[in-house]
């Protein structure tokens, strides 16, 4: 089982408090009519808690999907629901949401238009190469893929590793010189998660289930890394 998720940081820097009354209650109804199909789609925040210094709840979706059936086409509704989680760390206010990065996106640009009645104040946040460096070799057991962005070699767009031995070869050492680490996937030396981060803090964990250890580990490995 993989949980993905990706963090993003808000402009603006809110109290959990003040984010919370300002998603408390969300609810947006919008209906959808294709010839015989009728429905109600429905945006909301739901399951709003407050815990552990983090507020978190559910941001749920509805959205059409068409279906191939006996030779027609049908619109059918289908809802996505992810589990997000704001937090203040170092002056900063973060937001972790726990899906793949698409979807990601997609929700971190919806709770910003219901928190600033805007698109753009929250945004992607960044951990640099050199510290995504210092992350890869804090817990280097287990590397397995690297990848390398910023190449200086013409027409060479891209690098990457794949391999358990990766770490100790001279391409590794090589790759450096020529471009910045852009993805590591290694097993983390306190937690024992494998675990692939990118720059884009878009955070994958391959052997976990737990949506809430997913949390408590962005938060405690993740938000200290990030600029």
């Amino acid at each position: 089982m993989v949980v993905a998720g990706k963090v993003f940081r808000l402009v603006e820097s809110l109290s959990l408090a003040e984010t919370g009354s300002r998603l408390e209650g969300h609810l947006v109804e919008e209906p959808y009519e294709e010839g015989d199909y009728k429905y109600t789609l429905v945006t909301e925040v739901v399951g709003l808690l407050a815990k552990d210094n983090m507020l978190r709840g559910v941001y749920s979706h509805d959205h059409i999907i068409n279906v191939f059936h006996r030779g027609k086409v049908m619109p059918l509704p289908r809802t996505v629901e992810a589990l997000f989680s704001f937090a203040e760390h170092d002056g900063a206010t973060f937001l972790t949401i726990v899906e793949k990065k698409r979807l990601a996106n997609f929700m971190a640009n919806k709770l910003s238009k219901i928190l600033f009645e805007k698109v753009g104040d929250i945004l992607e946040a960044r951990i640099s190469p050199e510290t995504l460096m210092e992350f890869h070799l804090k817990n280097r057991q287990d590397t397995k893929i690297t990848f390398f962005d910023n190449v200086d070699i013409p027409n060479v767009n891209k690098l990457s590793l794949y391999g358990p031995d990766l770490i100790n070869t001279s391409v590794f050492e090589d790759y450096c010189k020529h471009g910045d680490l852009w993805y590591v996937v290694a097993r983390s030396k306190e937690y024992g998660y494998v675990v692939g981060v990118t720059r884009d803090t878009s955070v994958t964990i391959f052997d976990l289930t737990d949506k809430e250890k997913y949390l408590e580990y962005v938060t405690k490995e993740i938000y200290p890394l990030i600029l």
